[in-house]
């Protein structure tokens, strides 16, 4: 998988962990657990490991957003 295909990934991941907890927040209700047989069944922790090292690649696009203006701004 190419960067894109990764950087793609990991967003639609980082979306589906905030919409789902979105919905434990307002309602209650673990979309995860519901789809893959609790909150403890392999395929769910499966999906909850892979939103959180979705978010921890997330990190590095604001990091890499912050470096990409600063070198627009210095060179202006």
């Amino acid at each position: 998988m190419d960067v894109n295909g990764l950087t793609w990934l990991a967003q639609l991941l980082v979306i589906i962990g905030a919409l789902n907890w979105g919905l434990i927040g307002f309602f209650g209700f673990d979309l995860v657990a519901a789809l893959f047989g609790g909150q403890t069944s392999f395929l769910s922790r499966v999906v909850y490991s892979l939103v959180g090292i979705s978010g921890l690649i997330a990190i590095t696009f604001l990091v890499r957003d912050r470096d990409n203006r600063r070198e627009r701004e210095r060179v202006r």
